[in-house]
């Protein structure tokens, strides 16, 4: 085991990330449960994902507002997408999640083929690079899931599914280019599937076992020279079904 990859300069503001993701993810993935639409985090993560491809293709700057602007207009215009189609062929709109997920996964397919580092690219929208993530990052995120959170909570009573779509556009376009496509999936789906059977005001249970699984994911890629992403991945798995049990008996 390699005890030096303990390092908190590294681990905390990943760690900190995490925190932030599930900040939105696990009230946004009990919606997500409730509607039955739970691929709809992919596909928004995918359509922001390839905002991002496509800016990378102009040159311009990861972090860069023009990405910013790119990841986030596609995701809205997805999201605006996905709610008119439940407008018009709602029994059909799991299906129609999955056809816009592929369509936008096989996108930015196409618009990497060009580039020589396009594996590498993708790689990295999937999996993510939460190790690399510095505490910098992490203002606009935290400015960004605030204005979600207060906006979700404070409208409680008036919730319009273009709300949902709107705020679920904006979270997911921050947290996927923290820490890729899977995680932003089990974020959002493993804690809210573990509290299923609780009362809203008990989310914050769902925000120990995502906690939890962000923890030991991060401690166990550092030891065991793991990749980070796939690690958490499992790590929220375990954590999901643990917690799932331990409140089963509650």
């Amino acid at each position: 085991m390699n005890w030096d990859g303990l390092d908190i300069s590294i681990l905390g503001p990943a760690f900190l990330a995490g925190l932030l993701v599930l900040s939105t993810h696990v009230p946004l993935g009990r919606e997500v449960l409730r509607r039955g639409i739970i691929f709809l985090d992919l596909a928004v993560a995918q359509i922001a994902g390839l905002g991002v491809i496509i800016a990378y293709s102009f040159g311009w700057e990861a972090g860069g507002w023009q990405i910013q602007a790119i990841a986030m207009s596609a995701a809205l215009l997805g999201a605006g997408l996905l709610y008119w189609c439940e407008r018009r062929w709602a029994e059909v709109q799991e299906a129609l999640i999955g056809c816009v997920f592929v369509l936008a996964a096989s996108g930015g397919i196409l618009a990497l083929s060009a580039n020589p580092h396009g594996g590498e690219a993708l790689k990295e929208l999937l999996a993510g690079q939460i190790l690399w993530v510095s505490y910098g990052q992490l203002i606009p995120v935290s400015v960004v899931s605030a204005v979600v959170l207060a906006l979700w909570f404070a409208l409680r009573n008036k919730r319009h599914p273009l709300l949902f779509y709107g705020l679920f556009a904006v979270a997911v376009t921050s947290s996927v280019q923290l820490v890729g496509v899977y995680l932003v999936f089990a974020s959002l789906i493993i804690p809210a599937l573990a509290i299923r059977k609780l009362n809203t005001h008990d989310l914050w249970y769902g925000f120990i076992i995502g906690a939890v699984g962000y923890g030991a994911g991060l401690c166990l890629s550092a030891l065991l020279d793991w990749p980070s992403g796939a690690t958490i991945v499992w790590a929220l798995a375990v954590s999901g079904i643990l917690g799932s049990v331990l409140l089963s008996k509650r």
